[in-house]
């Protein structure tokens, strides 16, 4: 099987691996354990975390280990709630967020939260006019993702911060996507709390990190807890956060040569599909590993079935909603509608991604279109 599904997720780094089993059997004590077995943990806990401030290059006072991206998200957003600098129930976000951050939304929304979705201009952003033009005096806090997983667009993060900061509005981003392909350090100075996902790069799945402004004072979700400052409850992942800052500082330190690798990869890819270009809608992507696009006549469910009977995985947009059989959340927030919002498919490239890999995809669709159009 090809793969071309690594903005769902990644497999994991030999070395990431190993530092995993070494840490699950030597430094298997509790983190919050008073014993010698214990403080090993706690050290290397805070080593850890120590990297990740380093690669947000913030306080590490300010970084939290979590469960994963669904989680972080969900915290980062209900902990700024409780520290808010005004009084106020508005809230803006984005139309095609991550799931975990619009079900958040629906269930403030349900608490009496007035809450604001915003559309995508073409180019896959969000306009930054539209986005001033819906800010309110009871605005208290701003939730937009900055890259987005269908099409690889990055959102004017540092903009919207600016914004957000002359109106006392707290702001919080996904960062998912974007860790280890771009530099965070801008971002991470422009917002309150981010969050990342360490299956994204290479790292373990069920483990990743928020980062959350420490100059703010804020009330832990779950009364009485004390794991990560109250963050979150529950015995905390050492060994999969060691292997997640070893993976992360592969990717953080590579990422400019895996993007000139994408670059090429994307490049090879698109020219492969010249026999078919006339019926493809290709979406401008930040991202040079992520490529969205529309095949006109086709359903993406289909062409996904038919590559993955010729040996190739690709997808129909995030793994988080395509068992709901709904057109992917970019379409929308893009206003395509119907059964063009249904055509939607996504390739995405990893560092194992090879030039003929992408060429024998390319040759595939080419194929699929030819008996099925």
């Amino acid at each position: 099987m090809k793969y071309f599904d690594y903005a769902a997720t990644c497999p994991l780094d030999q070395e990431a691996a190993e530092v995993y089993v070494k840490a699950a059997s030597s430094y298997y004590g509790n983190s919050s354990s008073l014993h010698d077995a214990g403080d090993q943990a706690h050290e290397l806990l805070e080593y850890s975390r120590a990297q990740f401030a380093c690669f947000f290059s913030v306080s590490k006072d300010g970084v939290y280990f979590t469960s994963g991206g669904s989680e972080g998200n969900f915290l980062g957003i209900q902990t700024l709630l409780s520290s808010k600098l005004k009084k106020g129930k508005h809230i803006i976000t984005g139309a095609a967020e991550h799931s975990s951050v619009l079900n958040t939304m629906d269930k403030l929304r349900e608490s009496g939260w007035d809450i604001t979705k915003l559309s995508f201009a073409p180019d896959g952003r969000i306009n930054l006019a539209d986005f001033l033009n819906v800010i309110r005096e009871d605005t208290v806090l701003v939730s937009i993702q900055h890259a987005n997983p269908e099409i690889g667009t990055l959102q004017p993060i540092e903009e919207i911060g600016r914004v957000c900061q002359e109106h006392r509005i707290l702001f919080h981003s996904d960062c998912v996507q974007s860790f280890g392909k771009v530099n965070l350090v801008p971002v991470a100075r422009s917002v309150d709390s981010l969050t990342i996902s360490g299956h994204k790069f290479y790292g373990p799945k069920g483990v990743g990190a928020v980062y959350l402004n420490p100059e703010l004072r804020w009330d832990p979700y779950v009364p009485g807890t004390t794991h990560e400052g109250g963050f979150r409850p529950g015995t905390v992942n050492v060994p999969g956060i060691a292997a997640m800052a070893v993976a992360a500082e592969k990717a953080v330190g590579g990422w400019e040569v895996y993007e000139k690798h994408y670059r090429t990869l994307r490049e090879a890819f698109l020219k492969s599909l010249n026999p078919i270009l006339a019926k493809c809608n290709l979406y401008k992507a930040d991202l040079p590993s992520t490529v969205g696009m529309r095949i006109n006549g086709l359903e993406g469910q289909l062409i996904m079935n038919e590559a993955n009977q010729r040996g190739f995985a690709i997808s129909t947009g995030s793994a988080c909603q395509v068992s709901q059989q709904a057109p992917a959340k970019t379409m929308v927030a893009l206003g395509v509608e119907g059964k063009a919002a249904k055509e939607f498919i996504r390739i995405t490239f990893g560092r194992e991604t090879e030039m003929e890999d992408v060429r024998q995809l390319g040759d595939a669709l080419v194929k699929i279109v030819g008996e099925n159009l």
